[in-house]
Order: C-alpha cells, then structure tokens, then sequence
C-alpha cells in the first residue's frame, strides 16, 4: 500500500500518546462533575453507574495506551502483532460501550422517559449535563483514535500474508 513501516509507527505512537491526555481529561471532567440543587438536592459523578463505567474503561485505555507506546519502542516487551490487534479490537469495543452508556445518560437526562415517569433533569442540573456533553465529545475523539489504531494493528497484522493470486484460485477451481 506503499506505507513505511516508521511513519506508521509514527503515527500508531502518537495516536496512543494522544488517548492518555483525552483520557485523564475525560476521567477529570466526570469525577469532578457535580452540582447542587435546592429542589432537587445534590447530583454527581458516584449518583450515576454509567458514568462509574465510563470513567473506568478511560482509566483502563488510558493505562493500555501508555503501555502499548512503551512496548513500541523496548524492544522485547511485546512482540507481537497480534498482541496489539486484538488487545485494539478489545479496546476499542469497550470504548464503544462506554460512550453509549454515556450518550443513554445524557439522553435521558435531557429528554427523560416518560413512560417510566422519569422527567428530563437538564432544565435543573444544566451545569451537569453540560459538563457531561463534554465528556462525551472527549470521549467520543478517544474512541476514534482507538478505532483507528484498531486499523494500523489489523494492517500490521495482514500485511504479512501474500493476497490470493489468480494461480492459487485456479488450482482450487480443479480440485
């Protein structure tokens, strides 16, 4: 495909040093995320199991990305390929289950459910909610950069196998 193979290190680098601050912030935002009101009394981060998800699968990508832009560079830790493949799908699914336990919340929180008798709550914990949109747009950018080093590690991985020729599909034709 005409990569070099240092600029895709590069890049697949730079991406997971770029998760760890988007992380931390993200982290940061949702444990610090609270607001009182007189009505309605106290909400916060520890009120919402959701948002306790979320902020532990950013600890965890955080961490994992921290880890896997060490073991690129020390030769040794992680040889791998296929290490950094599926340890990528899997982060990257988990960022995907995080970040619509938060678009639910936010959801919810804006539009309530009325069925359940569950009223929206922004128009009370406006400084919450708008906290939380952040958190999720941070995490949301988290999750494209795992989504695109979940790409980088497949290629990586596939890169290595020759594609079929035309040869090898005509001999199978005849058997």
């Amino acid at each position: 495909m005409g990569f070099d193979a240092s600029h895709l290190k590069a890049l697949d680098c730079t991406l997971r040093l770029f998760v760890i601050p988007l992380s931390i912030a993200s982290i940061w935002l949702s444990v610090t995320n609270q607001q009182n009101n007189i009505s309605y009394g106290k909400l916060e981060f520890t009120n919402l199991t959701g948002l306790k998800y979320m902020v532990g699968i950013s600890a965890a990508s955080g961490g994992y990305a921290l880890f896997t832009a060490i073991a690129l560079w020390v030769r040794g830790l992680v040889t791998k390929a296929w290490f950094f493949f599926v340890s990528d799908q899997l982060v990257a699914y988990l960022m995907v289950t995080s970040l619509a336990a938060i678009w639910e919340i936010l959801y919810l929180a804006y539009n309530g459910d009325q069925m359940v008798s569950w009223s929206e709550a922004c128009t009370s914990f406006g400084k919450f909610c708008s906290r939380l949109k952040l958190v999720l747009v941070l995490h949301a950018i988290t999750l494209c950069c795992f989504l695109a080093l979940a790409v980088i590690s497949a290629y990586r991985v596939f890169s290595r196998f020759q594609p079929p020729s035309k040869d090898n599909e005509e001999e199978k034709e005849m058997h």
